[in-house]
């Protein structure tokens, strides 16, 4: 017990001389940068390419912050999702998976079009374009990894690594410059002292005086050289590091390239699920949806929700039977896209064929009539493109 009592001692006895010793050293290094910046000590100045440097550095690191940080809000919009990424990451623990917008979507569709009933228009419809929200949704998942390997990832890294060691370093070195201007203005005061005595020698203490002097000024000269070589050592050690941006350059110019291919592939991937889902679609939600906003009965009125091309209950439905063409002012017209018929008075469409068409007097101008050999029916003009 006596041991370990005397072993205790000793270490606190040399804990508190260290902490002396580092008090002592860190006041001088901060009379010294306060005397730099009251313009009463000399700073020893770093050359321009080494200035350049460190402005590029610096530089660098500001832009690779703010384009980190607003390239998280692009990828994920939520703040509060984005905290809890990074509550994962500090813990250390993985991020569970989690639906995007466009997967939660086409799920609530398909869980509507269950209870509407599939085999109804608007289930159906509602099946269609909630698998295709549930396509946009994975292709989206899908960027956004990408996106966070191929070009998140290494902005964070090299704010977190390599940064952190140039800044080390960089504090480092003021301390090396600090130190080496602090034994510069000893070694001028020691110079000062000694050169004073020369002038005014004391008969009685000459030489004992002279000697301290002399060996003072010798002691400060080593320190000096020492504290130059240490100096040296490390500004070519931040030098090296500081060069290193150009490298940094060049891989973060490689990663946005990524990124943005990544961007690519996801906006063509979403243009191609939608123009499938257009196609599919076809005239179905406009039929099914534009109603006729003329009407002015009441709610409960069924007149009021018939779509535009409808005809009223109180007209007699156009015969196309009993429609003949005109004598003249039929025309040749290509058709744009498929169409399918959506009743017997309508005529189903291929893509790319031709077909004549005309008007009858009364006709929606929405509509003509359409022939293809024996076959004759409505046809929507937006299918359409006339030719002359």
């Amino acid at each position: 017990m006596d041991f370990n009592v005397r072993k205790l001692a000793s270490d606190a006895g040399v804990f508190f001389s260290r902490a002396v010793q580092e008090y002592y050293r860190l006041s001088v290094l901060l009379l010294q940068f306060t005397e730099e910046k009251l313009g009463q000590a000399e700073k020893t100045e770093l050359d321009t390419h080494f200035e350049n440097l460190l402005s590029r550095a610096d530089c660098t690191k500001n832009w690779t912050e703010k384009i980190y940080r607003q390239t998280e809000v692009l990828l994920q919009p939520n703040p509060g999702s984005r905290i809890e990424e990074y509550l994962y990451e500090k813990l250390d623990r993985k991020v569970p998976p989690r639906a995007t917008n466009g997967e939660i979507l086409g799920q609530f569709m398909l869980e509507a079009a269950k209870e509407f009933g599939p085999g109804t228009p608007y289930g159906s419809t509602l099946i269609k374009v909630g698998d295709c929200q549930r396509r946009l949704g994975g292709a989206e998942r899908e960027f956004l990894q990408t996106s966070s390997i191929s070009f998140l990832t290494p902005l964070r890294n090299f704010l977190e690594g390599d940064w952190r060691t140039i800044s080390k370093e960089q504090r480092l070195l003021e301390n090396r410059r600090l130190d080496l201007d602090a034994c510069k203005a000893r070694l001028k005061k020691a110079k000062a002292a000694e050169a004073k005595a020369a002038a005014a020698p004391d008969f009685q203490e000459t030489r004992p005086r002279n000697y301290v002097l002399s060996a003072s000024a010798s002691a400060a000269e080593h320190e000096l050289r020492v504290a130059q070589t240490e100096f040296d050592r490390q500004a070519e050690v931040t030098r090296l590091l500081l060069e290193g941006i150009s490298s940094t350059h060049v891989n973060h110019l490689r990663c946005l390239c990524e990124f943005v291919e990544a961007q690519t592939v996801y906006y063509n991937q979403c243009h191609k699920y939608m123009q499938e889902l257009q196609k599919e679609l076809g005239r179905r939600c406009p039929d099914s949806l534009e109603v006729n906003s003329h009407a002015v009965g009441s709610p409960t009125d069924p007149s009021a929700f018939l779509p535009l091309n409808s005809p009223s209950p109180d007209t007699d439905v156009l015969q196309i039977e009993e429609v003949q063409p005109p004598a003249s002012g039929t025309r040749k017209a290509k058709v744009l896209y498929a169409y399918d018929a959506g009743d017997s008075s309508e005529l189903s469409l291929l893509a790319d064929e031709l077909i004549t068409v005309y008007t009858v007097p009364g006709m929606d101008s929405d509509w003509l009539i359409g022939e293809r050999g024996n076959q004759k029916g409505k046809v929507p003009v937006t299918y359409l493109e006339l030719l002359s």
